[in-house]
């Protein structure tokens, strides 16, 4: 007994840092501080234009850790990278288009579109009354299309795939991908895609030269209440629950009476919501989109996800608002030709430096 107290008591070696642990440790050091010494400058030299920049990249922000989150969601249940999740996206600025232009819901086929009149047509002039109704039915009936469309590849594609090696389930990602393109591009065409202008003009706050514009309090509105009501579900109502049982474990949660394949759908289905809500703010925001828009911000919040954690909600929003961050700086100070290959850069560092990300890896029982 004595003996196993001994042992207790006794310190735990801590292993030894290799040289190069400690060069990637000195390196990722220096490209922190020096990237901070960059800001520090900026921000002594520009300070209006500094919070400028920061109020743009935080907006792009949301938008980035809404479709992140989608990611996330997928991910922590069944360990997939959903990758057809940026292309469902870009489906969703489509929908957007659609209903606030033309008024009608649309539902692409192969023989051409279904369109569905609603009257939500509507442009910025329109009454305020107007605005509320249009844009209340384009949010939700844009989420339930998205979450139609995730739910339908999850049955289709990977549900039998699921006990298969991963790359199997991955491939058909990649492939459902570029149907969704292909969807778009037969839906609206290769050239870009633009919206009317919708959401107030002008600054809601103007300090100086410093302005924060009717459009991105708009985006604040419609993304924090969606964040806060996917913690509070997950948290705590009865499908959060089952989520998180199944991410722990799926055969448990079976033999405890959960429907494990209903549950997964209905990740899927959230996660297609968010992409949904994602698209509409996008749209709303930025004004044009692509059929090609959902591979290259789909990536951006596949970026995102994994800087914060992969599989973890809170570090999907932090990712993404990091990454916002670092976007809008670049514009704004940088080149913006470089965006794309600095936020790709980030992945292949956050990669080699602490690949479970800022906040760790935690599915969703973690949260």
């Amino acid at each position: 007994m004595a003996t196993q107290e001994q042992a207790a008591d006794r310190p735990v070696a801590r292993p030894r840092r290799s040289t190069s642990d400690w060069l990637r440790l000195v390196f990722g050091v220096l490209l922190v501080g020096g990237f901070a010494w960059w800001l520090i400058t900026q921000a002594v030299e520009e300070p209006e234009r500094f919070v400028e920049v920061t109020l743009i990249g935080f907006t792009n922000g949301q938008v980035y850790a809404l479709v992140a989150l989608g990611y996330t969601l997928v991910y922590g249940i069944i360990e997939l990278i959903n990758f057809a999740h940026g292309d469902n996206f870009m489906l969703a600025t489509f929908q957007t288009q659609s209903m606030v232009r033309d008024g009608s819901f649309q539902i692409p086929l192969l023989f051409g579109t279904i369109a569905i009149p609603l009257g939500t047509q509507v442009t910025v002039d329109d009454s305020t009354a107007q605005k509320i109704y249009s844009l209340t039915l384009v949010l939700l009936l844009t989420m339930i299309f998205c979450a139609t469309i995730n739910v339908a590849i999850e049955r289709i594609g990977y549900k039998p795939l699921r006990n298969q090696p991963r790359l199997a389930p991955l491939i058909t990602a990649i492939g459902f991908s570029f149907i969704l393109q292909g969807i778009g591009l037969a839906w609206k065409g290769p050239g870009p895609v633009p919206i009317t202008d919708v959401l107030p003009q002008g600054d809601m706050i103007e300090i100086g030269d410093i302005a924060y514009t009717w459009k991105a309090f708009i985006v604040l509105c419609i993304t924090v209440p969606v964040l806060i009501g996917l913690t509070y579900m997950v948290r705590n109502t009865k499908p959060g629950k089952a989520m998180r049982a199944t991410a722990q474990d799926r055969d448990a949660s079976a033999m405890m009476g959960i429907n494990v394949d209903r549950t997964i759908s209905f990740t899927f289905a959230l996660g297609g919501a968010l992409a949904g809500a994602g698209g509409v703010v996008y749209m709303l925001y930025v004004g044009t989109s692509t059929f090609q828009l959902g591979f290259r911000l789909g990536l951006f919040a596949f970026t995102a996800a994994v800087l914060g954690g992969i599989g973890n909600l809170s570090g999907a929003v932090l990712g993404g608002l990091i990454l916002g961050l670092v976007a809008g700086y670049n514009d704004g100070f940088g080149d913006a030709r470089w965006t794309t290959t600095i936020v790709f850069s980030v992945l292949i560092l956050i990669l080699v430096f602490r690949p479970s990300g800022l906040l760790g890896e935690r599915t969703p029982e973690g949260q």
